[in-house]
């Protein structure tokens, strides 16, 4: 099972972090874990918005600022949690780095498109400056076209560790959101709920 500390960066906005962080964190819970989710995009406060639309008392979503994580990380592992899920700022002075700096793993979610891909030198470059290891995960895949062929060859011209698993663009995990759930959750037999599970898998393996 899945132990440790996950960071879900990306210099880019809308490229899918909180959607990611949040499915990773259901699926540890569902595997027995405990998961807890920190928000440090506290502007936008996305997963923190989710985790007040949940019905249930986990996954915990704690939204703090970046010179607290080493605090609020130190609780919630005393709390038990075995996997933490820092759902990172859109800029690297909103605390990137720092989240980085306390991960395990970076996560960088990417859509394959060209505005995405250009983005994401930065998002690379925090995390190994940070000693990170980071991994690209392309997520809002179409289903038709070379888009993700494509992208994954731009990757991998920047020497990038690449998921093996891609994310579709699924109409699930906004559903699921509204109702303070994930897509495996509200649709478990869905497309979008396989896709998590396998990279929850693929965490699993590389962690």
């Amino acid at each position: 099972m899945v132990a440790c500390t996950l960071a879900v960066l990306s210099q880019k906005g809308g490229a899918g972090k909180s959607t990611v962080a949040l499915a990773l964190a259901v699926a540890h819970e569902c595997a027995g874990g405990r998961a807890a989710v920190i928000d440090l995009d506290v502007q936008q406060g996305t997963a923190a918005a989710w985790g007040r639309l949940r019905e249930q008392p986990r996954p915990p979503v704690s939204a703090t600022l970046p010179q607290r994580l080493r605090q609020v990380l130190e609780a919630l592992r005393s709390d038990g949690a075995n996997l933490v899920v820092i759902d990172g700022p859109p800029r690297e002075r909103a605390g990137g780095a720092e989240a980085a700096r306390f991960a395990d793993l970076v996560l960088v979610p990417c859509r394959p498109a060209a505005p995405d891909l250009i983005a994401i030198a930065p998002t690379l470059d925090l995390a190994r400056s940070s000693g990170a290891r980071a991994a690209v995960v392309l997520n809002a895949c179409p289903a038709r076209g070379q888009w993700t062929s494509q992208a994954t060859d731009a990757l991998q011209q920047l020497d990038a560790e690449l998921c093996p698993v891609t994310l579709g663009a699924r109409i699930a995990h906004a559903k699921a959101f509204m109702a303070g759930q994930t897509a495996q959750e509200t649709e478990p037999n869905s497309p979008a709920a396989a896709e998590v599970a396998a990279l929850y898998g693929w965490l699993e393996t590389s962690t």
